[in-house]
């Protein structure tokens, strides 16, 4: 048994909004300002446009993460957001397996990339998604122009 649980869930529920709260003051900590100032609609990562989960430890929620459709390469890319695991239940495989999630439901709706942007003050989310196949590609979207931020993609196999 893996000790945790994954749920589909709409972004707009309050777990997901409650962990969004926490890690939008995390990037508050580590880069200042508000946090993330993107735009996100809460239905963007409704079906057929998005997936988003959660993680659940003992029916607590313990990570998220979620994709839109869309990127540099238009509606054949689906961009990762929302990545988060809560320090109490880090280190217990839960990124890795909402991003495994993340890849196969992309898959299996036809996209064929996704795209994600994270910064260089999350060491740990680099070295993620570096050790799961993403690579650089040019910078793009709301973060394009800042210095602190890293771009990365991974090609996805046809569900």
């Amino acid at each position: 048994m893996r000790g945790f649980d994954l749920r589909v869930v709409s972004y707009a529920i309050d777990d997901a909004q409650l962990l969004t709260a926490e890690v939008q003051a995390e990037y508050a900590r580590r880069y200042g300002g508000d946090g993330d100032i993107s735009p996100i609609d809460l239905h963007q990562f409704d079906a057929p446009g998005g997936h988003f989960v959660m993680a659940y430890v003992d029916d607590v929620p313990a990570a998220m993460g979620g994709w839109r459709r869309g990127g540099p390469a238009g509606e054949s890319d689906a961009e990762i957001k929302r990545m988060f695991v809560r320090p109490a239940f880090a280190r217990r495989g839960l990124a890795r397996a909402i991003l495994a999630e993340l890849e196969r439901t992309a898959a299996a709706a036809g996209i064929t990339r996704l795209v994600l942007e994270t910064g260089t003050a999350q060491p740990e989310a680099i070295a993620l998604y570096e050790s799961s196949g993403y690579a650089t590609i040019p910078a793009f979207g709301f973060y394009a122009d800042y210095d602190d931020s890293v771009h990365l993609a991974k090609p996805l196999m046809p569900a």
